[in-house]
């Protein structure tokens, strides 16, 4: 029988690199625009398009509904995002960026993806390209790939 590695269990591996990558990139955001990480995810979202319930943004960002609650509040407090009722269901309110929530990611924008290209250059081309295939390949043996494209409708 194999004993248990808990460096070694991929879960336990992803989960730490995702929070490990989640600290580095709010160095980028929190002190120059006042926003935490959940904020981060919030306003990353809904730049990808306007229409996410706060319900949507808890399945894509695998956050905690307290948590997105929170932030959404908060980004909403400051005139970041707001909430717009539902055409087809009035008891459903959509959240959508606001113009200054736009300005804010346009700013914002350009910092994470250098970020990113950054952190995929310590790895070179040829890892950064098989680190994407294998990201890829784990997201649509989870199913990810589909449930984003129903995320995107």
């Amino acid at each position: 029988m194999a004993s248990f590695q808990l460096t070694q269990f991929l879960p336990f591996r992803l989960n730490r690199l995702a929070a490990e990558i989640s600290e580095e990139l709010s160095v980028l955001y929190a002190e120059r625009f006042q926003i935490d990480i959940p904020q981060w995810r919030v306003l990353a979202t809904l730049s990808a398009g306007n229409g996410w319930t706060a319900k949507a943004i808890v399945a894509s960002t695998r956050t905690h509904k307290s948590t997105i609650s929170r932030a959404v509040e908060a980004l909403e407090q400051r005139g970041l995002i707001e909430a717009v009722q539902s055409a087809q269901d009035k008891r459903e309110y959509r959240l959508r960026l606001t113009a200054e929530g736009r300005r804010l990611f346009r700013e914002l924008a350009p910092l994470v993806l250098a970020y990113e290209e950054e952190l995929m250059e310590r790895l070179g081309d040829k890892e950064a390209r098989r680190l994407e295939r294998a990201i890829a390949a784990l997201e649509v043996a989870l199913g990810l790939a589909a449930e984003e494209r129903d995320e995107a409708l």
